[in-house]
């Protein structure tokens, strides 16, 4: 198999992923800032022209962070960061997509809009307009989902899963352009210390 690698959160959710799993993949990294990603020699592998994506043994490409971290997941031995259950996997897959839709894609459409732009206007559709009210629409589900987790050690409770993970990166991501988490949000910052102690957050 193949990583097809690359600066930015969503390589490093699998990234970090790949490390708490104890799973050695080689890494090919794409030119991310220069535009390599929507070049046709990428696209042939991964058509929507993001990264990262898993190139598999038999030729075919898996794209998308959540689908390939839940199949490098299936196919490796040890602990499992899904979950060992029908319902542990529910629980993972349930805060997961919350935290995508609710806090990474506004965040991350907010800096896109924004900071970004000049990277990002010829590549997708831009809002700038729309920036402001998007990054504020991710504090607010940041609050709101800080008042879900108060008291836990992770988000499922005192399991570590791909919920985490993906938190953590996309959080990090915000500080660095200018997204910072209210400090008052005690249980998102207790989770983020914890997060960035561990060593696969240097992935």
């Amino acid at each position: 198999m193949m990583l097809y690698d690359s600066i930015g959160p969503n390589p490093r959710v699998v990234r970090m992923f790949m490390a708490e799993r104890g799973i050695d993949l080689p890494k090919t990294t794409i030119d991310l800032r220069g535009g390599e990603n929507r070049q046709p020699a990428y696209l042939v592998k991964n058509p929507a022209g993001q990264m990262p994506c898993l190139e598999l043994d038999d030729g075919s490409v898996l794209g998308e962070i959540t689908a390939i971290c839940e199949y490098l997941d299936e196919i490796s031995p040890g602990s499992s960061l899904i979950g060992d259950t029908p319902q542990q996997r529910a629980e993972t897959r349930m805060w997961t997509r919350r935290i995508d839709l609710n806090i990474v894609e506004p965040m991350i459409n907010g800096f896109r809009f924004s900071q970004g732009l000049k990277l990002f206007q010829n590549r997708i559709r831009c809002i700038p307009q729309a920036a402001d009210d998007l990054k504020l629409t991710a504090q607010e589900k940041l609050a709101w989902l800080d008042g879900l987790i108060q008291g836990r050690e992770f988000v499922c409770d005192d399991r570590l899963s791909l919920a985490d993970i993906m938190l953590f990166c996309f959080l990090d991501f915000g500080v660095q352009v200018g997204q910072t988490v209210n400090p008052e949000l005690t249980a998102v910052t207790g989770l983020m210390e914890r997060m960035k102690a561990r060593p696969s957050a240097a992935a």
